[in-house]
């Protein structure tokens, strides 16, 4: 099976100032906005912002680590590091061995990750063919040196990848590999990740903060997945409805997952 991450939704409490971040800071564009909901991407729709009077997520509750917006070069990494710099607050930067990512926090406390892959022939694997992704600190000054000063997202911009935060990763793995047909690429302690072919991942999950409740609150309201096998998914999990010529569904936290078609 083959596939990729389509968009990602989140209820936000502050439209006007959730669309700017993602345009002025990240770099996407609006594709389309209305007075309770505005859809940003580059060549595709990407992120799904829609206006919601939900509380503030609770710090026990499941839901979203971040959302990873993969661009295509290095300089547009370095470009990407430019304008957080300018205009907010960078959070991290690690060497994953596999990608080369910046870490920030969005104004409403999503996590957001901007990150370039390094060639596929580059990235360590272990004798089984998974892949060995690690945490390393990251130098800025080789992205400083590279990046061109555009001011937006290029073509070719997708999000690579969704982490969630689950209360169980035995629930996770029952629900994304099983369920969905996602092959796992990695584990380590307290984490499990997923793709949908020999990606590195396109689903991340862990357990690192020990989040037990189901999400009720603003953020994250779904993540859509792009397969192009999707007919065994209602013989495999429970509770799938149609919707939009693919089906929609909750994993064991009560994260609504949409999948479509490729």
């Amino acid at each position: 099976m083959t596939g990729h991450i389509g968009r990602v939704g989140l209820q936000v409490t502050d439209l006007d100032r959730m669309a700017a971040f993602y345009e002025d800071v990240i770099g996407l564009e609006t594709l389309s906005r209305d007075g309770e909901r505005a859809v940003l991407g580059v060549d595709d729709p990407l992120l799904d912002l829609q206006r919601s009077d939900r509380p503030a997520r609770g710090p026990d509750e499941t839901g979203l680590f971040h959302t990873a917006f993969l661009v295509p070069s290095r300089a547009a990494l370095g470009d990407a590091l430019g304008r957080i710099e300018d205009r907010w607050h960078l959070n991290g930067a690690s060497d994953h061995h596999v990608s080369e990512a910046l870490y920030l926090r969005d104004p409403e406390d999503n996590g957001v990750e901007v990150y370039c892959d390094r060639p596929r022939d580059e990235w360590p694997t272990t004798d089984d063919g998974r892949v060995e992704m690690d945490t390393l600190p990251l130098s800025l000054d080789p992205l400083r040196e590279v990046a061109d000063g555009t001011d937006r997202c290029p073509s070719g911009t997708v999000v690579g990848h969704v982490h969630l935060e689950v209360s169980s990763l035995d629930a996770a793995r029952s629900f994304y590999a099983d369920g969905l047909g996602l092959n796992v690429r990695q584990e380590m302690p307290g984490a499990l990740f997923l793709a949908a072919d020999d990606y590195h991942h396109h689903v991340g999950c862990n357990v690192w903060n020990r989040r037990s409740a189901p999400p009720e609150s603003s953020g994250l309201a779904w993540v859509e997945l792009v397969l192009d096998d999707i007919g065994a998914i209602r013989s495999r999990l429970d509770g799938v409805t149609d919707r939009d010529g693919g089906v929609e569904t909750v994993d064991a936290d009560g994260i609504t997952i949409r999948v479509r078609r490729a």
